[in-house]
C-alpha cells in the first residue's frame, strides 16, 4: 500500500464537496454571477458531459449549448444529488476518471474552484498547503497563464516561498507577480481580486 498523499484532484474535490454541503446552493462564489449551485453544475457537466467542453473554451454557439446544459443540470438536479455527483467525480468511461489524467486535468481545477467558494465567504482565511501541493500548483501556472489575453507586455511570476521564477511571456515592460504558488495560480487564472500577490 502506498504512503504517498492523495492527489489534489481527490483531496480538493472532497473538501469542495464538504464546503458546498455546508453552504448550500445559494452562496456566493468568486466566479462573477455564479452561486455555489452554478459552480457545482459547471463541475458536474465538466466531469460527465464531454460534449460541453468545446463551448466552455470557445464560447459562441458552442458556449450557448454549454450554458443550456449547465442551467438544465443546475435546475433539474436536487442539490444533494448534484453535490454527490461532484464528489463522485467522472464516471469510469470518461478519460478523466483515469488516475494520471485526473491528477493532471483536475488538480488545479478543483483547487481553484475550492478557493472560489472559500474566498467569497466573509470569514475566509488563507490556508497553508503542503509543499508537494504548492509544487504541483507551480507547475500548472504556465498552462493557466496561456488563457490570459495576449499582450506585448512581459509577464514573470516568482514564488515567495522558494524564490523560483518563471517567465510566462516575453515583452516590455515586464510585470512581476509574486506570491505562493496557489496565489500566483489564482492570479493567472483571472482571479486578481482574490489572489494575495504583489504585482510590480
Amino acid at each position: 500500500m502506498s504512503d504517498s498523499p492523495a492527489p489534489l484532484s481527490v483531496t480538493e474535490r472532497a473538501a469542495l464537496a464538504d464546503l458546498l454541503v455546508e453552504l448550500g446552493p445559494d452562496a456566493p462564489t468568486c466566479c462573477a454571477g455564479w452561486t455555489t449551485a452554478d459552480l457545482a453544475a459547471h463541475l458536474v457537466i465538466r466531469d460527465r458531459r464531454p460534449d460541453t467542453a468545446p463551448g466552455a473554451v470557445l464560447g459562441g454557439p458552442l458556449g450557448r449549448w454549454t450554458d443550456r446544459v449547465l442551467a438544465r443540470t443546475r435546475d433539474r438536479t436536487p442539490w444533494p444529488h448534484l453535490v454527490d455527483q461532484l464528489r463522485a467525480g467522472p464516471p469510469v468511461f470518461v478519460p478523466t476518471a483515469w488516475g494520471p489524467v485526473d491528477r493532471l486535468v483536475n488538480g488545479a481545477e478543483m483547487t481553484i474552484h475550492h478557493e472560489d467558494v472559500r474566498r467569497a465567504q466573509a470569514d475566509w482565511a488563507p490556508r497553508e498547503l503542503p509543499r508537494a501541493a504548492q509544487d504541483f500548483l507551480w507547475d500548472q501556472v504556465d498552462f493557466l497563464a496561456r488563457t490570459r489575453p495576449r499582450s506585448d507586455r512581459g509577464l514573470q511570476v516568482r514564488r515567495t516561498d522558494t524564490g523560483a521564477t518563471q517567465v510566462l511571456r516575453e515583452g516590455s515592460p515586464v510585470t512581476t507577480v509574486a506570491g505562493e504558488p496557489l496565489e500566483v495560480l489564482l492570479w493567472v487564472s483571472g482571479r486578481e481580486d482574490a489572489a494575495r500577490v504583489e504585482v510590480s
